[in-house]
């Protein structure tokens, strides 16, 4: 399904500071799979993902999903295969608007944006069932601005964003790493009953297995 394949990319060549991030990088999911990247800082797990996001374009190789070549495909086209939640739990959502604009956003991705507005009563029904499974009461506060809420909400609302259209492939950039303890495990039970449920083919980044 994912096939990266010896992919490698540098910053600054040439200069003094020149960096190695990537080296013939290769690395093969089949759907369904979960993969979990363990390392320190500076050991290219975050470049791995923004690499296959198309944050930046790639030196040499090349990034293939669900057989299709992305490899010089720009981020904003890669979206309608990606999922993704950032470690900074300010980062997926737009703190200006409400849950359910966010959420309608979501439903959208990929889709050629139109110019009209609106919350079909279905969809704004379906929002309220998928935040009343996540348990934290933001069913009941779906008008309410995302900038108004903790960051352990406002990650599990980007978690449920970067699933609502079921992606090919999503991906988690230490998603629970500035979390306390308790709201981490919280997300994490989460994440694993929308990937479990879903069967989304999933690849993680962390420091460490908690």
């Amino acid at each position: 399904m994912l096939h990266v394949e010896n992919v490698s990319k540098t910053f600054f060549p040439g200069t003094i500071n020149e960096k190695r991030a990537l080296q013939n990088l290769s690395l093969h999911l089949a759907p369904g799979d979960f993969a979990t990247v363990i390392g320190g800082n500076g050991a290219g797990k975050s470049t791995t993902l923004n690499a296959i996001a198309g944050v930046f374009p790639v030196d040499k190789g090349k990034i293939i999903i669900d057989g299709e070549d992305i490899t010089k495909k720009p981020e904003h086209k890669r979206a309608k295969y990606i999922g993704r939640v950032f470690q900074d739990p300010m980062l997926g959502t737009a703190a200006g608007m409400m849950i359910e604009e966010n959420l309608a956003l979501a439903a959208r991705r990929g889709e050629t944006p139109g110019l009209a507005w609106s919350l079909p009563e279905a969809q704004h029904d379906r929002f309220y069932e998928l935040l009343k499974e996540l348990d934290l009461g933001l069913e009941n506060r779906m008008t309410a601005k995302v900038g108004l809420l903790s960051g352990g909400q406002r990650q599990a609302l980007t978690l449920l964003m970067a699933t609502l259209k079921k992606p090919k492939l999503l991906l988690l950039d230490e998603h629970t790493a500035a979390l306390d303890p308790k709201t981490a495990a919280k997300v994490l039970a989460l994440t694993e009953k929308i990937v479990t449920r879903d069967q989304l083919t999933t690849l993680m980044i962390t420091h460490n297995m908690r």
